[in-house]
């Protein structure tokens, strides 16, 4: 006797009720009531090959109701992921697990994103398919794919995804199917205490094309995948389903949504379901159906295989998703530096880092640059980097409207599809709206970058609203973010060589509005700004002052130096592009760079937290204390003292 498709679905369940009642912890609600979508999605929808998971045109499956980790990790022992073993969805939520509460890539193999901050899966998502259709304009049949997510109640709730679907549906990603866990539960109770928005005319609205199914009639869900598959729009299909599906007095209600439900529930559930076996334990004609599942898309593996090996771009492909960057990139940075070395003129460094892009961007032709709704002010577009538009992707440049949440989130999605280094650009202090996706960014360790530009009270007149006075100490505190502001075009150069060649970080890049003077002087082959700061301008003698300054504020650091020196003083300027990398640094290079001057000065036009590392809790600081002003940047400075006779003047008076 066959087995049916319903029993592969209570394998699902009876897993994920089990790992969490052994757990006491855990989320059995979602996996219960969703098994049949996800049954049908692994065993008759998705391609995919589990003898290797990492295959590069496989189907990617988003779980962005990531509480429901239980359904993603019965799966991948299911299918036959070879490191998710029993023992492991045993040890469900355990230290050192492959099972964590939520799902997290790199952590657990088979996991295509980390998820768990809701809304983030399926924004993300909008970023991996808009990547498939990216690359496949450039490379053609060799990528070929779809993305499917699982999408909660609380998903659709949250901001970012309005952004993540119009994005998807202006763009028409019509390889993007959202597939909704529609129980009309959440833990507050009912959804209708906090929700009453029609999910199928907000998607509609926004482009996309629309059905609704029975959640647990798996035939009609097969038939919905198979209409979204062949739709020139992405798609949305309501799944109504019934929470906990199987629990006799938990099922459909907000109690089985984040707890165990109990030995008494689970026998319950038991019966209700015609499951007979012990806890963890699969009968094996239900396993071996699950394994030959996982194995269905080895026929479309080798084909595509065969393809891939003769095909011309093969070894770029490679390359790309390798993360290896080619050897014209770095010989591109230093032509750049070169040039850089004896232009005196002065420049903003946005306008330094559009400058880079262009010497760059012919040389990695990976590199994909955008703008949320800014982009003659974040000067991220260069004639290398022509703009995609819906449906047509053989472009560089994404326009991402005024959705600063959405283009973070998805640029994580396209740097973990693999082949493309995203950027994306918008003002510093809307930095604040991409927080999440940036701290996800960092956990997730993705290669990316964020230029942020008018990064102080130097954007002037646009005022306090504006200009980012506490920004940049809240980005430096997010682990694994490299936070760089850099002084002048060579800098910025060598923080766009940094940035790019960071495959297990995301990177800022705060650059300024107003016009700066060319710091150095001279040009060094060394990347100078690799350790984070280094000594820009030597003390004529044994130095009594050192001045720590970053971007805008280095000019005035050296102005201050020269002033000081003129009077006797020596002192010394340090150039800090990058605190991360610099605290990353042994005692022996910090202590040098830190250097033994009895006064120590730090000026940022931003807050102080951060520098005591450098210079110390009786260092001076010369910034901000409050928000800013509107004005012309000059005056705005002046008004709150960030200038080279407020240095002096600090240093002397601490010399006595």
């Amino acid at each position: 006797m066959s087995v049916t498709q319903q029993a592969m679905a209570n394998a699902i369940r009876a897993l994920s009720m089990d790992a969490v009642e052994r757990a006491k912890s855990g989320h059995p609600g979602l996996p219960m009531g969703a098994a049949d979508i996800a049954t049908v999605l692994f065993t008759k929808v998705m391609k995919y090959d589990m003898a290797d998971p990492r295959w590069p045109d496989r189907d990617r499956f988003v779980l962005s109701a990531g509480h429901g980790s239980m359904l993603l990790y019965a799966l991948l022992y299911l299918t036959g992921e070879k490191h998710m073993t029993i023992d492991e969805i045993r040890n469900f939520r355990q230290l050192g697990s492959l099972t964590p509460g939520h799902p997290e890539v790199h952590h657990t193999p088979g996991v295509e994103t980390t998820t768990g901050p809701l809304g983030q899966g399926i924004s993300t998502a909008v970023g991996m398919a808009l990547a498939e259709r990216m690359l496949n304009a450039e490379f053609g049949e060799i990528v070929d794919h779809h993305t499917y997510v699982l999408a909660s109640d609380g998903d659709l709730m949250e901001g970012v995804s309005q952004e993540a679907l119009a994005i998807a549906g202006h763009l028409k990603l019509s390889r993007m199917i959202v597939l909704h866990d529609d129980n009309d539960i959440s833990i507050d109770g009912p959804l209708s205490v906090a929700d009453s928005v029609d999910q199928m005319k907000r998607f509609e609205a926004c482009g996309w094309s629309v059905e609704r199914v029975d959640g647990h009639d798996q035939d009609a869900i097969f038939a919905a995948l198979e209409r979204a598959k062949a739709s020139d729009k992405p798609s949305y299909i309501s799944c109504k389903t019934t929470i906990g599906y199987g629990a006799p007095t938990r099922a459909g209600t907000a109690k089985s949504h984040g707890e165990p439900l109990g030995e008494t529930e689970i026998a319950g559930a038991r019966k209700a379901l015609g499951w007979t076996s012990e806890p963890f334990v699969i009968p094996q004609d239900i396993l071996d159906a699950w394994r030959a599942a996982g194995s269905r898309g080895a026929d479309a593996h080798a084909k595509w295989r065969k393809t891939f090996d003769g095909h011309h771009q093969k070894g770029e492909f490679e390359r790309r998703l390798a993360g290896d960057l080619p050897a014209a990139f770095g010989e591109a940075v230093l032509e750049f530096k070169r040039a850089a070395a004896v232009d005196a003129s002065e420049i903003a460094t946005r306008k330094a880092s559009e400058a880079v892009i262009g010497a760059i961007a012919p040389a990695l032709p990976e590199l994909v640059t955008g703008s949320a709704d800014l982009t003659g002010s974040n000067n991220t577009k260069v004639a290398a980097t022509p703009a995609i538009a819906p449906g047509q992707f053989a472009g560089r440049f994404v326009h991402w409207g005024i959705r600063e949440h959405g283009m973070a989130a998805a640029i994580n999605g396209m740097s973990l599809h693999g082949g493309l280094i995203p950027s994306g650009a918008t003002f510093l202090v809307f930095a604040d709206y991409m927080r999440p996706a940036l701290r996800l960014a960092a956990l997730m360790k993705t290669r990316h970058i964020e230029v942020l530009t008018h990064d102080s009270i130097g954007l002037g007149e646009d005022g306090p609203t504006h200009q980012p006075v506490e920004t940049l100490a809240g980005l430096r505190c997010i682990p694994n973010l490299l936070v760089f502001r850099p002084a002048d075009r060579t800098e910025t150069a060598e923080c766009w060589q940094l940035a790019v060649e960071a495959k297990g970080s995301p990177s800022v890049l705060a650059l300024t509005r107003q016009n700066l003077p060319q710091a150095r002087k001279s040009f060094t082959e060394e990347n100078l700004s690799a350790r984070g700061a280094y000594e820009l301008k030597a003390a004529s003698g044994a130095a009594k002052v050192s001045i720590f300054a970053t971007g805008s504020e280095v000019s005035l650091a050296l102005e201050a130096q020269a002033t000081l020196e003129a009077k006797g003083v020596a002192a010394r300027v340090v150039s800090v592009p990058c605190m991360d990398l610099f605290f990353d640094q042994d005692d022996a290079y910090r202590a040098s760079v830190i250097g033994d001057a009895p006064v120590r000065i730090a000026v940022e036009a931003g807050v102080r937290q951060g520098w005591d590392q450098l210079i110390g809790s009786d260092g001076i600081f010369i910034g901000m204390k409050s928000f800013g002003e509107s004005g012309p940047y000059k005056k705005v400075y002046e008004h709150f003292g960030i200038t080279a006779p407020a240095v002096v003047a600090a240093a002397e008076h601490r010399l006595g």
